[in-house]
């Protein structure tokens, strides 16, 4: 892709695109799954980020494969909400219980030298209260009405109707949802100095922004999955069923 191209598409084209753009993203902390749709130029004037230092990055991708990432732009619906479930959730759902130990035992221990640490145990037990209700409402409403929908498209059968009206509606909603995560373990970042701990941060200190950092990388690449790709390919599925009816 050339500079011209690579300037006027969207974080999300290119992430959808090849993943490996991400790590490009996540370096100058460009947002590509909840605020996607600027383009690089947008997104780079927005933070006084030299664009010309990003295109550089990028352009050093373009020979390389995409990753495997870029296959799930191929999976059907009802795989796509498996892998999520069985990828992320499960993920996040691993390491809440760990990192709400982690953060809160640096907290206890470092707060009083380093108060940035007791505000970021609050924001990530914030992240994990809305997270887990999140993905409930995911696994037990969105996703079984996105598969029931992929089935009936795919048979020719009559449509569906939800409680819920169009499948926009909770989408909106998990999209606002995801944007509050997202804000939440950005502040994070900014707190922890971008996952830098002091020279005097223990094991656990270290280990813990690690693995916040962790955390927030799964969090783009399923924020970036449901987003980008699941969410519009339900969108379709109902259009294409409303236009059959």
């Amino acid at each position: 892709m050339i500079t011209t191209e690579l300037r006027t598409a969207t974080l999300k084209e290119l992430v959808t695109q090849n993943f490996q753009t991400a790590a490009v993203f996540e370096k100058y902390s460009l947002d590509f799954c909840c605020r996607g749709g600027k383009t690089i130029d947008e997104a780079c004037r927005e933070k006084n980020i030299d664009i010309l230092t990003v295109l550089e990055d990028l352009s050093r991708l373009e020979n390389m494969n995409p990753s495997a990432a870029g296959t799930f732009t191929a999976m059907e619906p009802d795989v796509l909400c498996n892998h999520i479930v069985e990828t992320h959730h499960a993920y996040v759902t691993k390491m809440i219980p760990v990192l709400y130990a982690h953060t809160q035992k640096v907290a206890a221990v470092h707060g009083a030298n380093h108060p940035e640490v007791i505000a970021i145990a609050k924001h990530f037990e914030t992240v994990a209260i809305e997270l887990q209700q999140h993905m409930k409402k995911e696994e037990q409403i969105l996703f079984p009405f996105i598969k029931a929908l992929y089935a009936a498209v795919r048979k020719n059968e009559p449509i569906i109707h939800a409680p819920f009206g169009t499948v926009q509606n909770p989408i909106r909603m998990m999209e606002a949802e995801h944007q509050n995560a997202g804000d939440e373990m950005f502040e994070i970042r900014s707190l922890s100095n971008n996952y830098a701990p002091p020279a005097d941060g223990c094991t656990t200190f270290r280990i813990t922004y690690q693995e916040l950092q962790d955390f927030e990388r799964d969090l783009h690449e399923h924020v970036h999955l449901e987003n980008n790709i699941l969410f519009p390919a339900a969108v379709r599925l109902e259009q294409a069923m409303i236009s059959k009816n």
